[in-house]
């Protein structure tokens, strides 16, 4: 497998794949060797929408204004004035739209459709992704009432259904992130984190949610029947949004843990007894 040849140059070690131990380890494990196929309808971000109204958390969703299988076809005209652009089967290509600044459709429409055509699940190993049909969607535009940090995304740590942690990003500039680590009382552990130029250290500047309760709530809702997964959501006038849900974080390559902490979470995914074929 291309991870059995790339694994060593990052970690240092193979993969164990009969013992794996820390949450990277485990998360590939279950990328080559579980039954990935829900995922692939879960880490669509048009499609996963049918499964939080399934769970009964409709109302947390973003609103989404359009869905497109060619960028061509998306009509700016009936848009609002500032919306979101995002491609459902990959991430970063995400595109804040804001009329009343101005902006080049054409290259709008160029950037998307050659995101269309590429295939996510080979960039970082992760041949689920490659089963999302690849849209364009339009989405409603959130913004954080701190102006200092920006946008805050609250990255959940679940497994089988139970919070564990919360990982906060924000300040975001270019092709770097602030990063906190929380308890589930909010108390700050950066003893957890190994910062680098890309993910820099926050330094404590979220404060605690009001809504932190209802945020976890709505995470153990939405990670039950999981082995592992991470819950995102955001906040705006103290209302919940949810984000994404993501099953293979970082690629399963996270590096801004430490060793400790990486082993600590592994500890808490229990894997299945039963391999099933490799599916690259």
């Amino acid at each position: 497998m291309i991870i059995d040849h790339e694994w060593p140059a990052q970690f240092g070690h193979k993969i164990d794949w009969n013992n794996p131990r820390d949450i990277n380890e485990k998360i590939q494990w279950l990328i080559c060797y579980s039954d990935t196929s829900e995922w692939v309808q879960l880490a669509d971000k048009w499609k996963v929408s049918e499964f939080l109204k399934k769970r009964g958390l409709g109302h947390i969703l973003l609103n989404i204004y359009g869905v497109w299988d060619n960028a061509s076809k998306i009509d700016f005209d009936v848009l609002p004035s500032k919306f979101v652009l995002k491609c459902n089967h990959d991430s970063g290509s995400t595109l804040i739209v804001d009329k009343s600044k101005g902006f080049e459709k054409e290259q709008i429409i160029s950037f998307f459709n050659e995101k269309l055509e590429q295939k996510f699940g080979y960039k970082g190993c992760e041949p689920y992704y490659n089963k999302i049909k690849p849209m364009v969607l339009a989405e409603e535009f959130i913004e954080n009432e701190n102006e200092t940090i920006g946008l805050v995304d609250y990255k959940i740590w679940c497994f089988n259904g139970r919070p564990y942690y919360i990982m906060t990003c924000h300040s975001r500039y270019k092709a770097t992130v602030a990063l906190d680590l929380y308890n589930l009382n909010w108390t700050y552990i950066p003893e957890n984190m190994i910062f680098s130029q890309t993910h820099r250290n926050g330094g404590n500047s979220v404060p605690k949610p009001k809504n932190l309760k209802k945020m976890l709530e709505y995470a153990s809702i939405l990670s039950e029947g999981f082995p592992q997964v991470r819950v995102d959501f955001y906040l705006m006038n103290d209302r919940v949004y949810f984000g994404e849900l993501t099953f293979s974080s970082y690629s399963g390559r996270m590096e801004y843990y430490t060793d400790e902490f990486l082993e600590k979470l592994g500890q808490l995914i229990e894997l299945p007894k039963k391999r099933c074929p490799i599916k690259f």
